[in-house]
């Protein structure tokens, strides 16, 4: 019987670079999501950069530039990383996207209207 399995690691913040400490549990889960994927289940890995706190604003604003361009470059940064150490996410997304303020927006509605 395949099983359907959603994984994820821990958010990297968004505010520097992606070190070793990092890369161990990406790595790990990484190994773990294809070991599950060659056994026939259906394995989704995703992951995003969490761009939410005042690290980000005051990184960004030492550096001269919104925390938009600060959370755009740390991404790009990030995903090439990951990239080549072969760590293959199914999707990397950003806590700051469309997406991810559509979905929460819409958890919250939900549970505002069942009171």
């Amino acid at each position: 019987m395949t099983r359907k399995i959603l994984v994820t690691s821990a958010l990297p913040y968004a505010n520097g670079s992606i070190h070793l400490g990092h890369l161990v549990e990406y790595i790990q889960t990484d190994i773990w999501v294809r070991f599950q994927k060659m056994r026939g289940n259906t394995c989704h890995y995703v992951c995003a950069d969490d761009t939410h706190g005042t690290p980000i604003m005051l990184r960004a604003g030492n550096e001269g530039i919104t925390p938009e361009q600060l959370i755009a470059r740390v991404w790009q940064e990030h995903f090439d990383d990951f990239s080549a150490f072969y760590i293959a996410f199914d999707n990397y997304g950003s806590t700051n996207s469309g997406e991810t303020k559509e979905f929460a927006q819409g958890i919250y509605r939900t549970l505002k209207a069942k009171g």
